[in-house]
């Protein structure tokens, strides 16, 4: 009998040590495009962007899902969106030229209206973000040395060049990982870091008004390789961020894949509590969330300890500021953050 008694509470036990983290409800989506764009607005509605010019919305909570592809975007791969509500939002494809773009919808993603599409043959977008519905900045790989950088202060009608912009060099073969739309990050009013891999060490770079001048640090991630460095970046106030990223070849080493900054991102300590490749990191209600090929996990001690959420494979994660969240990755897969 105590046996027969014991196996239940062994079990609740567990699952309630597990379900005290949360856990990913999966959705049913009716597409197999590969999703790495990712926005949650508020509790009902978030967007999702990927290959074959396909983006998606859900505008009750998850219960239903409408999938759409923008007019002549068919080979386009959509890694970033940034959303405002259930009509409006911005989508940034990458790729080298002409094939990085700025589309924006006003009304739910029935019509999209091209807003910019790259002139440099060399340059590749990889991230954009917002201060605003009006405010925005995008990065692109080095250009002759240096990350490019365009911004729009009139809600996407114009994209231009930062003026002005004094920048550190960049190393040879440095650029942005274009995994989750989350290697560019802002905060506030003027705020801006942006953070790279594949040379010879991962760094964070800092604006603090809206990218006319930055500043770069060093950090502990693993880098020295095309396929290594940090890619994404995220914080929870001016002062207390987390970077992660790692080598995607290898997804379930676990080098120096994280790290920690306090002060606004001028030094990062290494997590030793070490976790395998991590291509999303993001901030909700006391919470990190990280998400990979390897799985998800989630930490309440700011990146000292970490809980495995669970082993499927997500490239983005995007939380609201009261505490709703997704996760996206391939084969159409979303993911709704049960807490």
């Amino acid at each position: 009998m105590k046996q027969i008694r014991f196996i239940p509470l062994l079990c609740w036990l567990i699952w309630s040590s597990l379900s005290c983290f949360g856990q990913w409800q999966q959705q049913t989506i009716s597409t197999d495009a590969s999703f790495r764009g990712l926005c949650a607005v508020n509790a009902q509605v978030a967007w999702v962007s990927g290959t074959k010019g396909t983006f998606e919305r859900t505008i009750d909570g998850g219960k239903t899902w409408e999938v759409g592809t923008v007019p002549d975007a068919g080979q386009l791969d959509f890694r970033d969106v940034e959303a405002f509500s259930e009509t409006t939002a911005y989508l940034l494809s990458i790729g080298k030229g002409e094939t990085s773009r700025i589309y924006k919808t006003i009304d739910g993603g029935k019509t999209w209206k091209l807003q910019f599409k790259n002139p440099e043959p060399e340059a590749f977008f990889d991230a954009f973000a917002f201060w605003g519905e009006k405010n925005g900045i995008a990065m692109s790989d080095p250009v002759k040395g240096q990350f490019h950088i365009i911004s729009t202060e009139d809600g996407g009608n114009t994209w231009k060049p930062v003026w002005g912009i004094t920048m550190p060099p960049a190393l040879a073969n440095e650029g942005g990982f274009a995994a989750s739309g989350t290697c560019l990050f802002t905060f506030g009013l003027t705020n801006v870091w942006l953070v790279s891999g594949g040379a010879k060490s991962a760094r964070v770079f800092m604006s603090s008004n809206r990218g006319r001048s930055w500043t770069v640090a060093e950090t502990p991630i693993q880098a020295g390789i095309e396929s290594a460095g940090i890619f994404s970046i995220a914080f929870r106030d001016l002062n207390n961020g987390i970077i992660v990223g790692g080598d995607y070849r290898k997804p379930n080493d676990s080098g120096f894949t994280a790290a920690t900054t306090s002060d606004g991102g001028k030094i990062w300590k290494a997590i030793e509590n070490k976790l395998p490749f991590q291509s999303g990191v993001a901030w909700s209600n006391g919470k990190w969330f990280t998400v990979g090929t390897a799985g998800s996990f989630s930490s309440s001690d700011h990146g000292t300890t970490w809980q495995q959420i669970d082993k499927e494979n997500y490239n983005s994660v995007s939380f609201t500021k009261s505490g709703e969240g997704w996760a996206a990755g391939p084969n159409g897969r979303i993911a709704k953050f049960i807490k």
